[in-house]
């Protein structure tokens, strides 16, 4: 039976609202897991960090996604040599490299595939802005040379890259089908046309949280049709630190409590993936007793038709 797997990312972790102290390694990771998350996503550039991530998600039974902001191509076979030898799910890489041109892209991806076919855990492209993927409408000519590339999809970059206002138009909303059908893996969070992460919190923004479920639940539905009978699809909540992607209030603080809101996302796409034919893992049960009154409160403010198009 196929698998609908939520992570936490360790790097959302970082610095939350209301927290006295950064909180360790293992005490993030027993929090994540008694959330009801799945798994976790760490980075994965070293051998210290990725084996300090190794040891405690594996003492909590949690999974593994690694990512990679490589500049190199040479920087990848040593990430996949940790992958095998620390049990990851599968690795994620932000190209950190931008070829001006789509044949350059495309012979950097084709070697890609071939390192990657020496593990057997799937390796994927995200979806990142300032990365080879940074541009919509030079991903899908890359799809266009490579029907079978495999993308990690964080749709926020492109939202907030492109500036899609609402509603979205049918074209622009054509390009990210075809962006989703192409989806093997999700990173979660809510962007608008000039901010890469809205609080999901805030009323002003559910408009937003609307598009985003509608969009996540076509992938879901999309990977459903393409994918193994027993494949696994992660999800993973990224709500990021400040001062990258969270927004400061004049105090200096984060304007909402991103651990709540991560637990938030983390019902939200179980509720999404449930309606996109999937059945609740223990974990996901387990989940469900975290918050449930706020989770209510985010699906009965959906509107009637955010479900998949």
């Amino acid at each position: 039976m196929q698998k609908f797997l939520v992570l936490q990312s360790l790097w959302a972790m970082q610095n939350l609202r209301d927290v006295p102290q950064e909180r360790s390694l293992a005490e993030n990771v027993a929090l994540i897991k008694e959330a009801g998350f799945d798994g976790i996503s760490t980075m994965w550039e070293d051998d210290a960090t990725a084996s300090a991530s190794a040891a405690v998600a594996q003492e909590h039974g949690l999974i593994m996604e690694g990512t990679c902001l490589p500049t190199d191509l040479d920087q990848v076979p040593p990430a996949l040599e940790r992958g095998v030898r620390h049990g990851l799910h599968h690795l994620n890489l932000q190209l950190n490299f931008r070829p001006r041109r789509l044949s350059e892209a495309v012979a950097a991806l084709e070697r890609l595939d071939a390192m990657a076919r020496q593990v057997d855990f799937p390796v994927y492209v995200e979806t990142h802005r300032g990365r080879l993927t940074n541009d919509l409408l030079f991903t899908l000519d890359l799809l266009d040379a490579l029907p079978n590339l495999k993308l990690l999809g964080d749709l926020s970059h492109y939202v907030v890259a492109r500036e899609i206002e609402l509603p979205v138009s049918a074209e622009t909303d054509a390009q990210i089908t075809r962006i989703l059908d192409h989806v093997w893996a999700f990173h979660g969070r809510v962007a608008g046309s000039g901010q890469v992460q809205l609080p999901i919190s805030f009323p002003q923004h559910q408009p937003y949280v609307d598009q985003f479920a509608q969009w996540w639940q076509r992938g879901f539905r999309s990977w459903r049709q393409r994918a193994a009978p027993d494949a696994e699809l992660t999800f993973v909540c990224e709500l990021g630190p400040q001062p990258y992607y969270a927004i400061p209030g004049p105090d200096g603080r984060d304007l909402t409590d991103r651990w709540k809101e991560s637990l938030t996302m983390q019902k939200l796409v179980r509720e999404l993936w449930e309606e996109a034919g999937g059945r609740p893992t223990a974990s996901e049960e387990v989940g469900r007793g975290i918050y449930p009154s706020r989770f209510r409160e985010l699906r009965l403010r959906r509107s009637p038709k955010s479900g998949s198009r």
